[in-house]
């Protein structure tokens, strides 16, 4: 192991100072939940302006009240990074997985290759939409939707599945192309 610490962009990292009070808000209200800044909170606000409205969209899609739980959209976020080969958002997802799930386990394995894990039926559906929507965009239709609906899911689960989707492939996209790296605290968080 190096003893100097990789960056965790491959672009300028901004200082309190260089960010919109927004961003200063968010910064220390993460810092008072979590004990630590994300490196994405960090990373992507050298861009103030659109950090905060990708954080907005973000956060109501991940972490507010919605129609999936907290566990099935940390699962949709693994399955998708971990098909992207993002070690951002994997690592700092599947703490939240293990987190959310109380299952180290099958976040580790969602990680690597959600097949290895033993997911119900829901799960399951949810993992093979979200894997089919990352590698072969272009190629849904809508009976790919049917496990989903067979496995019990309303309409409203299913648009906020693919929304979830969406969104992670788009950020996954974001932290490999700035070299994002994970958050020490991520590796032992809920093991």
């Amino acid at each position: 192991m190096a003893d100097t610490p990789r960056p965790i962009s491959f672009l300028r990292v901004p200082g309190v100072e260089d960010v919109p009070e927004g961003v200063q808000r968010l910064w220390e209200k993460s810092r008072e939940a979590f004990g630590f800044i994300p490196n994405v909170f960090r990373a992507q606000a050298l861009n103030g302006a659109q950090f905060e409205a990708w954080w907005k969209y973000f956060n109501l899609l991940v972490n507010k009240e919605g129609h999936l739980s907290n566990a099935e959209r940390e699962l949709i976020a693994v399955v998708v990074s971990g098909i992207n080969r993002c070690t951002y958002c994997a690592v700092s997802h599947g703490a939240a997985l293990r987190e959310y799930s109380g299952d180290p386990v099958t976040a580790d394995l969602v990680a690597v290759n959600w097949r290895q894990a033993e997911l119900d039926e829901r799960q399951q559906a949810m993992a093979e939409y979200a894997e089919l929507l990352t590698r072969a965009p272009g190629s849904v239709d809508e009976g790919d939707l049917e496990p989903m609906r067979a496995a019990g899911m309303d309409e409203h689960e299913i648009l906020e599945a693919v929304q979830v989707i969406g969104m992670f492939n788009m950020t996954n996209r974001v932290s490999s192309a700035l070299g994002m790296v994970p958050n020490h605290e991520y590796h032992s968080q809920a093991r």
